[in-house]
């Protein structure tokens, strides 16, 4: 049995971040991940993808914020549990939580916070006939290494942010870049879609709107594809690699079957006080939760794991009182003693 004080479902950037803020209150935290590695998508999905909204940060890829993130909590010494699923929860009559995994590893602890981001996973594939027989031969639904498109004909289909962020990155990187979206309006950041119309005007990008990709080509592997477009009508592109980026199937998985009040696919929590679910002691953060007026942005969860572990710090210790120190005056002490001293400042007035 596996013990500790907050018990985290899910190492993505929310869960590992949940360590630090739990770790400033002095509170010992072990996560469990159904991947072999912590990130989460992050590590998994697109570790080479900038990512713009992460305050203090114009740009970082998304394997190096989780690098970041891992150095950030290594003073609080978290527990891990890799490559296995959180399976069942049962409460104990001492009001803690044994959470098993499939592989029958059991964990306890009195809060139980699940930051397991969209949960288990699968692209959303075009209906394309014979699409799965390109599969790793020219076609793929996730970009893991931008530099194995080095100077090819890439075709990218798709509308949202992953579109147009890969889009503009492999401009710089691959031979030629087309991107397809069945519509004239794009579901994207509009600061995307002005870099992507910007490197259209530039021959950057072949951007082709009002269109889909409908055939594939190739003898094994693929060399070409076929786009229906709704005024020009069929056309054809000798292409490397075509990627289509429709986004992700998410499902809870286990988590769906754990008593938790779950709407349009994820948690409803409490986002007036704590985040906390409908059943006492069980927090959600990340994009796993929803509630009124909800943002899936990696910030939210880091906000969310903040309100969070306070709250948690509460219910572990309900006799004490909490008094916050910001980090900047009292730096951040490990679990082993070590301490980050904050760099002492002096404020002189002007005038």
């Amino acid at each position: 049995m596996i013990k500790t004080d907050i018990l985290i479902i899910g190492a993505g950037p929310t869960g590992l971040f949940c360590v630090f803020e739990a770790g400033l209150l002095k509170l010992k935290t072990h996560l469990i991940d159904a991947l072999p590695q912590p990130g989460g998508q992050c590590s998994e999905i697109y570790p080479k993808k900038p990512i713009y909204d992460i305050p203090g940060f114009p740009e970082v890829l998304a394997g190096d914020l989780v690098d970041n993130l891992m150095e950030q909590i290594k003073p609080f010494e978290p527990g891990f549990t890799l490559g296995d699923r959180a399976e069942t929860i049962d409460k104990l009559e001492d009001g803690t939580f044994v959470v098993t995994t499939k592989r029958g590893v059991k964990h306890n602890a009195p809060v139980v916070a699940i930051a397991g981001g969209l949960g288990s996973f699968e692209p959303r594939k075009p209906p394309i006939p014979g699409i799965e027989g390109f599969e790793d031969n020219g076609v793929s639904y996730i970009i893991r290494d931008p530099e194995v498109y080095r100077d090819k004909k890439v075709v990218i289909a798709g509308g949202g942010d992953s579109a147009l962020d890969w889009s503009i990155f492999l401009a710089d990187v691959a031979a030629e870049v087309t991107l397809v979206h069945r519509r004239k309006e794009f579901r994207g950041a509009l600061d995307s879609v002005e870099k992507v119309e910007e490197l259209s005007k530039a021959g950057k990008i072949n951007l082709i709107t009002d269109a889909e990709v409908k055939e594939l080509y190739g003898e094994g592997q693929l060399s070409g594809v076929g786009i229906k477009h709704k005024e020009k009508g069929d056309i054809k592109l000798d292409i490397d690699n075509f990627i289509p980026l429709f986004g992700l199937s998410p499902k809870l998985g286990p988590i769906g079957n754990w008593g938790l009040e779950i709407e349009k696919n994820a948690i409803k929590v409490d986002n007036s006080y704590d985040y906390q679910t409908n059943i006492p002691g069980i927090y959600a953060i990340g994009d796993v939760n929803t509630y009124r007026g909800k943002l899936k942005l990696i910030l939210s969860g880091f906000h969310e794991a903040a309100i969070m572990c306070q709250s948690a710090y509460q219910r572990i210790f309900p006799d004490k009182k909490y008094v916050m120190k910001y980090t900047t005056v009292g730096g951040v002490t490990g679990f082993d003693g070590s301490k980050k001293e904050a760099k002492k400042e002096v404020v002189k007035a002007i005038g």
